[in-house]
Order: structure tokens, then C-alpha cells, then sequence
């Protein structure tokens, strides 16, 4: 027998222009989802997680990962109710095992979510991909967001390059990147203004890595222990990108980070939610290796690809394409799978705007379905290609 990955899609719950039906014609057994409309904080009865559940199977596909259970900023920065949310968040685990879902995906980012400058870069073929600006965003963060710190933060070389993007830019270009930026997280279906995201900022001003690291640390001292009785994998999102931004920091973005996460947290239930695309942003990040040296600790991946236009733009290239080695980490994970004796979920991250999609609105972006099905099926033939050289004989 071949391990095999299980092939999902993210949904988004009913409000999602992709369907069930939608998700499960592109081939994929499962869908990835979380409860978005409870407040981050609150417990998921069971009741609720139940409701859903059956809305997914009823539909033929099976869910058991979330994505994501999202860690209340209280929590972040151990003020004001945080132990209560983590008490909160035990329970959510808790009523999720009860219910089968054994994965739980979330991540430590403070304030926002990813963030990119253009949802809608077109590409040379026509299609829409999701495409970050350095230096636009720089703009944004000194002249538009007017954040203290951020002017010295910059040499003077990148101030000046900073300052005559801005100069260069139309009413109409720093719309869009305000609308990108301010866009809030993924699913809350909530946008936050630029008053909003001053105000959070300032509750972060005297955070540096090793103290969001610590207490990242103490967050998964409490909850570990519950996800090991009950059964539930935990898997941290890589940081997205992957490099500080706003002034915030950033604890899960390079091998070291998630080496310093398991030795302070030694089970294998404090895992990882492994995104090629988020990692690939950092250049000096050895895919294979990380995938190889944290084998035992990855319970879900997110297949994409991006590519570096030049030091400081990068936009999410087509799966099989860009920087990332997707023949070598699609070769790791068959591999692991083989030595765990387990199927990983799987769900291709994100995905081109295309075709006939490129007519219909967009509410999530990334998520459009035809750019996904093509990656899917990328990705499907690539595993079977490597798995059948492998194990020729199974």
C-alpha cells in the first residue's frame, strides 16, 4: 500500500461562492474550514461543530482539519482575559476531538493576517495572482499609516526608494493597497481601518521576537497537554510573509523558529502546518531539509509556489513553478508518509484567477476555484509520478 496524501480544498463555509459540489467535482475527498462566524475567543460547542460537519458530509467529503482556530490577541500579548481564551481554547479542542476533527491549524501573526499589495497582479497569460510590493508597502506604513518607528527603521537608501514609490503612485494605486492591506483576516468578513490598526500596533510596541516567542511558548504549555489527551495535532502556520512587517515580529518564519518551538515544547502534537509558499518567500529556507528534519511534527501541508521579481517583489507563481522545489518536497512527504504509515491532508494553497473565474467577483482572494483545480491536478500527477518511481512494486 501507498500512502497517498488526502486532497482537500479550503471552504469557506455557506457565504462561499465555491460549493460543496464545487470542491468535491475537482477530485478532492475533503475540505480544510473553520467556524467563522463565532468571535475569536469563544468555545465551539459541540453542537455547532456538529451542525457543520454535517453540512460537509452531507455534501460527500469529510472534515477533519480546521483552519483555522484563531488565537485571540489577548492571548498574543497575555493581557486583559487571556486566561480565559486559553481556557476558552482548551475546550474548543476538546469539543473538536469529540466530534472527529483532529487537526488544528492556527497561527501567532499579531494584528493582521498575510499581507500583499495587489490581489489581482496580471500575469502575462492573462491570469490574476496575488503579488506583494516591498517597497509600496513601505510607502504605505511611512507616509499613509504614519506608524512611529517606521521612517528609522529604514536606511537611507531604502528611504529614498520608498519615498519616490509614493510619489509615484496614484490616488488609485494607494486605494487598492489600502483596501489589500486594511482587508482584515481571511473568513471574519471584518475591515479594519488605518485608526484601528494604529490602535493595535501600539499594544505591540514594546514586543520583540523573543518576547512573542515566549509567549507563543506558554500558550503551547497549556493547550499541548489537552491536544495530547484528546488527540488532536496542532499545526502552526508559517508567517506570511515571512519577514517583519508594521514593526511586528515574526517567530515562525525559518527553520530555527520551529526548532526552538519543539525544543521548548518536545511533542510531536505541537506540529506544524507546513506552506511551501509562505516558507519560499525566505530564500535561504531549505525547503527539503525542513520538510526532512521536521518529518514527525508536519500534520498538514499548503502547496504554492512564488517568485521573486526582483529583492523586493515577489508574486505567487503557478504551483509546479517559481522558487519552490516542488519535486523534491512532493518526494519528502511521499517518503514521510511511507515511514508514518499515514495520508497528510493536503490542499493546493491558493490559486490563479482564471478562465471563467476572472468574470465572477472575488470575495476570497486566492480562492478562486478553476486556479485551485488546476493546481490540484498539478500537484495530483506529480505525487503519482513520484510515488509509482518509488514504490514500483506497491
Amino acid at each position: 500500500m501507498i500512502y497517498g496524501f488526502e486532497q482537500s480544498m479550503r471552504w469557506y463555509g455557506p457565504k462561499d461562492t465555491v460549493t460543496l459540489q464545487d470542491i468535491r467535482q475537482s477530485g478532492c475527498t475533503a475540505v480544510v474550514s473553520s467556524l467563522h462566524h463565532i468571535p475569536t475567543g469563544e468555545v465551539w460547542s459541540v453542537e455547532e461543530i456538529q451542525k457543520y460537519k454535517k453540512v460537509i458530509e452531507d455534501a460527500g467529503l469529510a472534515w477533519h482539519v480546521v483552519e483555522s482556530v484563531n488565537v485571540h490577541e489577548d492571548i498574543k500579548r497575555r493581557t486583559g482575559n487571556y486566561l480565559q481564551y486559553i481556557e476558552n481554547y482548551k475546550t474548543t479542542l476538546r469539543n473538536l476531538a469529540q466530534c472527529g476533527v483532529d487537526v488544528v491549524t492556527y497561527n501567532f501573526m499579531p494584528v493582521l493576517d498575510w499581507v500583499r499589495t495587489d490581489l489581482s497582479y496580471t500575469l502575462a497569460d492573462g491570469s490574476k495572482a496575488m503579488y506583494f510590493d516591498r517597497y509600496a508597502f513601505l510607502a504605505f506604513d511611512v507616509f499613509v499609516l504614519q506608524r512611529q518607528g517606521a521612517r528609522e527603521e529604514l536606511s537611507d537608501e531604502d528611504f529614498e526608494q520608498v519615498k519616490k514609490r509614493y510619489e509615484s503612485m496614484t490616488d488609485e494605486d494607494m486605494n487598492r493597497i489600502l483596501s489589500v492591506i486594511l482587508s482584515g483576516i481571511p473568513g471574519e468578513g471584518k475591515a479594519f481601518t488605518v485608526e484601528y490598526v494604529l490602535e493595535q500596533l501600539a499594544k505591540y510596541k514594546d514586543f520583540d521576537a523573543n518576547k512573542m516567542r515566549e509567549h507563543l511558548i506558554l500558550f503551547l504549555k497549556e493547550v499541548i497537554p489537552v491536544a495530547e489527551e484528546v488527540g488532536v495535532k496542532m499545526a502552526i502556520h508559517p508567517d506570511d510573509p515571512p519577514f517583519p512587517i508594521l514593526g511586528l515580529p515574526r517567530i515562525a518564519s525559518r527553520e530555527e523558529d520551529y526548532a526552538a518551538l519543539a525544543e521548548a515544547v518536545p511533542s510531536t502534537a505541537n506540529g506544524i502546518c507546513f506552506c511551501t509558499g509562505s516558507l519560499s518567500v525566505r530564500r535561504e529556507n531549505d525547503l527539503v531539509k525542513m520538510s526532512q528534519r521536521f518529518a514527525d511534527r508536519i500534520h498538514f501541508v499548503h502547496l504554492r509556489s512564488t517568485e521573486w521579481i526582483d529583492d523586493n517583489r515577489f508574486f505567487e507563481a503557478n504551483h509546479l513553478e517559481g522558487s519552490v522545489n516542488m519535486f523534491g518536497v512532493m518526494s519528502s512527504f511521499i517518503e514521510t508518509m511511507q515511514k508514518r504509515q499515514i495520508s497528510l491532508p493536503l490542499r493546493p494553497d491558493h490559486g490563479h484567477q482564471m478562465l471563467d473565474d476572472l468574470a465572477k467577483p472575488q470575495i476570497f482572494y486566492g480562492y478562486s476555484l478553476l486556479g485551485r483545480m488546476k493546481g490540484l491536478a498539478e500537484l495530483r500527477g506529480l505525487e503519482m509520478g513520484i510515488a509509482k518511481s518509488l514504490y514500483p512494486s506497491k
